[in-house]
C-alpha cells in the first residue's frame, strides 16, 4: 500500500516518533528530516509562542516534518482522590521542600484550539493526533490546506473510528511502545499484543496505510513491521541517547545502566497509562496511582523536575519502551539509517 510520506519526499520510512518533554528538539526533528526520514515537533505541553518557535525552526531549515498533537480526551479525577493520591505523594516532595497541598487540581486540554488555529493558519506538512480523535470537521480542515494527517491508535475498533474519521494514515502503537500509551481508553491497560500481529489486525479492518510502532529498536525489527504491512515504522526509545535528543542526562544514563533492567506500565507519574523503566517511584506508587489525566501530571511535575535537576533517576518518569537496551549515544541520522539498512 503506498504512503502519503513519499510525497513528502520522505525516502527512509523509519521514523522518528515525536517525544514530548523534551527528547524532540528542533535539531533532532531537522536531522530526521535531512536523513531523509520525518520528524516531529512534539506539541504535547508547549504554549503557543513555544509551538511556534519550534515549528518555525525546524520549517527554515528546508526539511519535511510533522507536528504532533494531543488532542482532547479528558479522564477527570475526583477531588478526594486527587488529594489523597497527593497526601501519599508529599513524602517524596519533602526531599525538595515541595508542599503538594498548594497544587490545586488542575484539567486543561493542552491548548487545543490554538494549536488547532496555528497549524491552519501555516500550514505544516503532516499532523498526527494521540490520546483522542478529532472531530471529522477539524481533519477535513488539514486535509483542505494539504496536510496528512495521522492518528495513533492501540486496537482494531480504534482504528476504524478513526479510518472513519477521515485520517490518511494510522500510527498503530503496540503495547511495548515508551510513553504515554495512545489508547482511547486510559481507564483501561492495553493488552500485550506483538506489534506485528496487531499490525496484522488492522490492516485487515482497515484500507488505509498504517506506520508501525513499539518496541521498535533493531534493522530486524523494522523489517518484520513492514513484512506484516507497515508502509512506515515509527521508532522513540532507540533515539533516546541521541546526539541530538533532549532527555535529560539522569534520563539518558539510566537506559544504558544494567541497574534499570525492566520497564513497567504505570500511571504513577501521570494518571495515564506510560511505560517507563522501573524505579523507586513506580515500586511504591503503580498499584495506588489513580486514573487522572493531566491532573496527575501536574501533581507529580515539581517532584520529577527537582529530582531531574538532581540527578535522581529513581524519583522520575524514564519513559522506555521494551527495546530500550538498543539506544545508542550517536547521531539521529545514522540510527535511522541503520534501522533501514535490510530493507
Amino acid at each position: 500500500m503506498g504512503s502519503p510520506l513519499t510525497g513528502l519526499g520522505v525516502m527512509n520510512p523509519v521514523l522518528a516518533a515525536p517525544m514530548a518533554g523534551g527528547p524532540s528538539t528542533p535539531e533532532f526533528v531537522i536531522e530526521a528530516g535531512r536523513a531523509g526520514s520525518l520528524g516531529f515537533v512534539a506539541a504535547g505541553y508547549k504554549d503557543i509562542d513555544a509551538l511556534s518557535e519550534h515549528v518555525g525552526a525546524v520549517r527554515a531549515a528546508g526539511v519535511a516534518f510533522g507536528v504532533n498533537l494531543f488532542a482532547p480526551n479528558p479522564v477527570p479525577i475526583a477531588q478526594d482522590a486527587y488529594r489523597t493520591y497527593s497526601r501519599l505523594l508529599q513524602p517524596e516532595a519533602d526531599v525538595d521542600g515541595i508542599d503538594l497541598s498548594e497544587i490545586g487540581l488542575r484539567e486543561d486540554d493542552d491548548h487545543w484550539d490554538a494549536k488547532i488555529a496555528l497549524l491552519l493558519a501555516d500550514p505544516v506538512p503532516v499532523v498526527s493526533f494521540t490520546f483522542g480523535i478529532p472531530s471529522a470537521a477539524v481533519i477535513a480542515a488539514f486535509k483542505k490546506t494539504g496536510t496528512v494527517t495521522i492518528q495513533t491508535v492501540t486496537s482494531t475498533a480504534e482504528a476504524q473510528q478513526a479510518a472513519d474519521a477521515g485520517v490518511d494514515m494510522l500510527a498503530v502503537q503496540a503495547s511495548a511502545a515508551g510513553g504515554h500509551s495512545g489508547t482511547l481508553t486510559p481507564g483501561t491497560i492495553p493488552p500485550v499484543i506483538p506489534l506485528d500481529d496487531l499490525i496484522r489486525q488492522i490492516t485487515a479492518a482497515v484500507s488505509i496505510p498504517v506506520i508501525g510502532a513499539g518496541g521498535i529498536g533493531t534493522a530486524d525489527g523494522v523489517a518484520a513491521a513492514i513484512r506484516a504491512g507497515a508502509a512506515a515504522v515509527s521508532v522513540g526509545t532507540v533515539l533516546l541517547r541521541a546526539d541530538e535528543s533532549g532527555a535529560s542526562t539522569a534520563h539518558k544514563t539510566a537506559i544504558a545502566d544494567p541497574a534499570f533492567d525492566t520497564t513497567i506500565v504505570t500511571r504513577a507519574f501521570t494518571g495515564r497509562p506510560a511505560r517507563a523503566l522501573r524505579n523507586a517511584f513506580t515500586d511504591r506508587y503503580t498499584e495506588i496511582a489513580p486514573t487522572g489525566y493531566p491532573a496527575v501530571h501536574y501533581l507529580t511535575s515539581p517532584i520529577r523536575k527537582a529530582a531531574t535537576s538532581a540527578g535522581d533517576a529513581q524519583r522520575i518518569h524514564l519513559w522506555a519502551g521494551t527495546g530500550y537496551r538498543e539506544a545508542t549515544p550517536e547521531p539521529v541520522a545514522r540510527i535511522l539509517t541503520r534501522l533501514a539498512s535490510t530493507l
